[in-house]
């Protein structure tokens, strides 16, 4: 009877092990013994990212994106101009068609004027546009397609005027013996696409191989700084911005400016507010940025930003700012497939100083080099 007792015992210790093994594996594995619905919470696969640490996984952060590359700027003008071929552009193709007929009377050459000033080419270049090709249809007599094309070519050529240097002032100025960054103010009224500008010139010029920062002295407008930080950190350049809305917009320019010089940098790129509403405010705000920026390194170029679509009203801006602000360069957004393409025309003559880039579209790489030759053509399919 003993014997039988004690093998009870140890069967009953089996069984009671047996049990507790069941009840308590399926548990460590976070799961009940009768759940076939799979775990509420997927481990991690073992893939060398994640290592068991007294039960709290570690995961290794994801790496940074890849950083854009952008296009090289040289070439980008010829999508320009293939852009207003395809148009077919209405200025272009209706001086052509009005100089290709057999005769040319007075209403003629009234269509003529009519479709130069409808383009923004402006009164007085419409005027010396008009005049030109009178004397050279009546001496010449051309009348063949081809010859009228070539003729309407150059005298447009000369009002655009491929003899204004449209380089950007990039050299680096040397101040008491000291390599400072070359600086370009970017100026212009909001809604003009400036702070997209900003950006798109800085891929240029990272595209060129030169180091760049952006400063975004555009302080008033909420999204300008994140818009401004979030083109640059696409191909890995550095946003210098104030810590809060409303900052002093010189102090941001003149960080930006000795960020630079610092580090080194080839450019420095200032976005401005584009919304004070009068010409005092605007020269006081903009003669603060330039004359506290100037302490640290020269003004190399103040940009203006226009819109090629205002037309005239676009002029009304470019002369307040070529009051104030010491322009010496002109860049023209939206110009791609417009009919206003005489505005290159007229704000080079109000303001005496050279369209310098365009805007070609709403892609990242679609700011150039603005190229005479390569636009009349353009216009003229």
């Amino acid at each position: 009877m003993t014997d039988y007792l004690w093998l009870w015992i140890v069967l009953g210790l089996l069984l009671l092990v047996g049990l507790g093994s069941a009840l308590v594996v399926p548990r460590l594995r976070g799961r009940r013994p009768d759940d076939t619905s799979g775990p509420t919470t997927a481990a991690p696969p073992d893939d060398g990212t994640a290592a068991d640490a007294g039960g709290d996984v570690l995961v290794e952060e994801p790496a940074a994106p890849a950083l854009e590359t952008p296009e090289p700027a040289a070439g980008r003008m010829v999508r320009l101009r293939d852009r207003l071929a395809r148009s077919g552009s209405p200025l272009g193709a209706r001086l052509l068609s009005v100089l290709s007929r057999d005769t040319l009377t007075e209403d003629d050459w009234d269509e003529l004027e009519e479709t130069l000033l409808l383009a923004d080419i402006g009164t007085g270049p419409a005027e010396e546009l008009l005049e030109a090709l009178r004397t050279r249809v009546r001496v010449l007599g051309v009348r063949e397609p081809d010859a009228v094309r070539e003729l309407l070519r150059s005298e447009l050529l000369k009002v655009v005027d491929p003899t204004l240097d449209r380089s950007l002032a990039l050299e680096r100025p040397v101040v008491d013996g000291v390599t400072k960054p070359a600086v370009v103010l970017v100026v212009g009224v909001n809604g003009t696409g400036k702070t997209t500008t900003v950006g798109k010139l800085a891929r240029v010029l990272v595209a060129e191989d030169r180091s760049v920062v952006l400063g975004a002295a555009d302080t008033f407008r909420a999204a300008a700084a994140d818009q401004l930080q979030t083109w640059g950190a696409r191909v890995g350049v550095e946003t210098v911005r104030s810590e809060r809305e409303g900052g002093d917009p010189a102090a941001v320019a003149f960080d930006a400016v000795r960020t630079g010089s610092t580090r080194g940098t080839d450019v420095v790129l200032v976005d401005t507010a584009g919304r004070l509403q009068n010409k005092a405010g605007l020269m006081d705000e903009l003669g603060k940025i330039s004359r506290v920026v100037t302490r640290e390194a020269p003004l190399g170029e103040v940009l203006l930003v226009l819109d090629a679509t205002t037309g005239q009203n676009g002029m009304q801006q470019a002369k307040v700012f070529g009051e104030v602000a010491g322009v010496t360069g002109i860049v023209l957004t939206k110009l791609d497939g417009t009919a206003k393409g005489g505005i290159v025309v007229a704000v080079q003559r109000e303001l005496g100083v050279p369209v310098k880039l365009v805007g070609l579209g709403e892609g990242p790489d679609d700011l150039a080099p603005f190229d005479a030759e390569q636009f009349v053509d353009g216009l003229l399919g």
